[in-house]
């Protein structure tokens, strides 16, 4: 009987992270607020491209 070659690895089951929507023009006051939601886009958008790379190297081993 020949010898069966072992399974192929898992893929990882978690699925690309999405990127934050981005806020409409009328969203953001212009008023100088301590935290404009501009400036939450702009975490959101910083955690997305730190799970981006994470999921992606994930994805290459």
């Amino acid at each position: 009987m020949p010898a069966k070659s072992p399974p192929p690895a898992p893929a990882d089951p978690a699925p690309a992270p999405t990127a934050p929507p981005r806020p409409a023009a009328d969203e953001c006051c212009r008023g100088g607020c301590d935290w404009c939601v501009l400036d939450e886009y702009d975490a959101q958008l910083e955690r997305y491209r730190r799970a981006l790379a994470e999921w992606q190297a994930r994805q290459a081993s």
